[in-house]
């Protein structure tokens, strides 16, 4: 195996006004995003993109060992620790280089950390959409973690978009069913009779809950579930049993809400999965998944009334699509979580609903309100534009490393 460079012949960090960053990645996932905020705002940067191909040890070590060496970053930046092996060796590889990481998590990381090693914990900085993922994350053994909410890119979804005649809506959903999701977390967990007999119990109860771990809530509500828990033995098996009920109560959620839509024919954008959930019902309608990219600013916009209800795996955030529509001017309900009020102005801004059961009146409201529609579209792309660009989140994603791993910030 190459070893890792001395540390001795570690570069000096953070000389220049703007950092230098290696773009880590092993799919590229918000990486264009990240990459266009980068020459947008004259930050150079380098993408070393894995391709989520096998490669051998020495063959992966030199990738990255020439990578860094040639290009000498400030620190290494990746989304959900995609690039990051499981082995350890690209964190032992930055130890000894005395190289920070930051790794922006736009998913749950208590659903993908516990796959990878603690090395390198100190300089590595834990952005999270979540701020309730903060504390829990330190408590994890990860000293820094700071809150960084999701963005969108308004070079992209802003008005404008071409759309298709077949896209109009009086109320539109796009959102997964989760079936197939719930059922592949199912085989990859392989429960035992006793644990797979209280999932949907579970699930139910972990739904309203504040906990965000659905394995700390399944453990605290129901402790007589411990040792079938450990029985499935694995960490991966574990994680894939958190991560089924983390999904299932999240069907369960969106399967309540969207039902509250139909007596407004909605259209819902998704996979076949709603078919099975809405089989018996006839007041609506199923469009193919589109494509984020290309496709969805040009849709948001063609519907009267956007809906949207937020994934479980997420309590108090907020998901992309709150700062996706109106970035297209169009016109969103969302649910309501407690980070909302940080990010934009409820009422003014932002129309939610705190229970499911406040779904139909609302809708019904707006529906029959366009200058109200407007000016809730109008005042929340103001603030999107204003404050919730992505290149406002890498903006300041910079600013926190240089005050956490500077040298001189922290002499």
């Amino acid at each position: 195996m190459t070893q890792p460079q001395d540390p001795q012949r570690s570069w000096p960090r953070f000389q220049t006004r703007k950092p230098r960053i290696l773009l880590l990645t092993s799919q590229f996932f918000l990486l264009g995003e990240i990459r266009a905020a980068c020459e947008r705002l004259g930050v150079e940067h380098v993408l070393l993109d894995l391709q989520a191909k096998e490669m051998g040890l020495d063959d992966f070590v030199r990738t990255i060992l020439g990578a860094l060496t040639t290009f000498r970053p400030d620190f290494v930046l990746t989304v959900n620790h995609l690039g990051v092996d499981r082995e350890g060796v690209l964190l032992q590889i930055l130890e000894a280089l005395d190289l920070p990481l930051a790794s922006w998590f736009v998913d749950n990381p208590h659903l993908i950390l516990p796959a990878y090693p603690r090395t390198h914990a100190d300089k590595t900085l834990l952005f999270t959409w979540d701020a309730d993922n903060i504390e829990p994350l330190r408590d994890m053994g990860y000293p820094n973690a700071e809150w960084l909410p999701l963005g969108t890119d308004v070079h992209r979804f802003a008005p404008g978009a071409s759309g298709r005649p077949d896209w109009d809506a009086d109320v539109s959903f796009v959102g997964n069913s989760m079936v197939a999701k719930v059922l592949g977390r199912y085989k990859a967990a392989a429960p035992g009779d006793e644990l797979a007999a209280k999932i949907r119990e579970i699930a139910d109860a972990f739904g309203p809950a504040d906990e965000p771990s659905a394995a700390r809530f399944m453990l605290g509500r129901f402790p007589e579930l411990r040792d079938a828990f450990l029985e499935l033995e694995s960490p991966a098996r574990m994680l894939a049993f958190e991560t089924l009920l983390t999904w299932q109560s999240t069907l369960d959620y969106r399967l309540d809400c969207v039902k509250r839509l139909l007596p407004f024919r909605p259209m819902i954008v998704g996979d076949k999965g709603w078919k099975d959930l809405l089989a018996e019902e006839e007041n609506w309608r199923l469009h193919p998944e589109v494509s984020y990219y290309d496709e969805l600013p040009g849709l948001y916009p063609r519907s009267k009334v956007n809906f949207n209800c937020t994934s479980l795996q997420m309590k108090g955030a907020v998901n992309q699509r709150v700062f996706d529509v109106p970035a297209c001017g169009a016109f969103l309900i969302t649910d309501r979580r407690r980070q909302m009020d940080r990010l934009f102005e409820p009422g003014s801004e932002v129309v939610t609903y705190a229970d499911p059961e406040q779904i139909p009146e609302l809708v019904e409201r707006y529906l029959a309100d366009p200058a109200a529609r407007k000016a809730v579209a109008e005042a929340a792309q103001k603030r999107v534009l204003a404050e919730h660009t992505y290149d406002h989140r890498l903006e300041a994603l910079m600013r926190t490393m240089r005050l956490t791993f500077e040298p001189a910030a922290q002499s």
